[in-house]
């Protein structure tokens, strides 16, 4: 059976193909399940390059250039809007054939410090078109996820699968924009 985030999955694989773009993803707390939603559809090679699934610091630094000093410092730190947007910038930079990138950062829980339980942080970046400058990120949100089991377990699986569907809604959502 089809859930929201498989639908959703499939409409921005088809507003990607129609506009003739291709997206990369950068997931942490999703581990990549976007960019298995993705894999699921026939033909999608046409439209989507991969996901660098960057769930620790070290590989957010290593892979995407997060500045470590963003990471450390307790105002802004791994679970942030900035760090969202410097994910999907880097994923861009990094991946030449895309034209789009997507990226999320978050605290699912249980175990999250209680003021980033359930907090995710979204971002999408395009590619200059004209040109000019490098990668822009042109959305950007810091959401709190409900909590809606009690099972620890559950709640964290429940909480990926509102992630990766937000994420799945603001990419589709620049491309269409676009």
């Amino acid at each position: 059976m089809e859930n929201a985030a498989d639908r959703v999955a499939r409409q921005l694989a088809s507003a990607l193909t129609a506009s003739r773009r291709r997206i990369v993803f950068a997931e942490s707390c999703t581990a990549g399940l976007a960019a298995s939603l993705m894999a699921d559809i026939p033909g999608v090679s046409e439209c989507f390059c991969g996901s660098a699934v960057v769930y620790r610091n070290a590989t957010k630094q290593a892979w995407l250039g997060i500045r470590p000093d963003w990471l450390a410092d307790p105002d802004i730190g791994p679970v942030s809007r900035e760090v969202a947007d410097a994910m999907a910038v880097g994923a861009l930079e990094s991946t030449p054939e895309a034209d789009v990138s997507a990226a999320v950062t978050g605290h699912l829980g249980p175990d999250a410090p209680p003021a980033l339980d359930g907090v995710v942080c979204l971002a999408v970046a395009v590619r200059n078109r004209a040109g000019g400058e490098g990668p822009a990120v042109v959305a950007s949100r810091r959401i709190q996820l409900q909590s809606r089991d009690d099972d620890r377990l559950k709640l964290r699986a429940l909480r990926r699968g509102d992630a990766t569907r937000l994420l799945l809604e603001a990419a589709l959502h620049v491309v269409q924009a676009d």
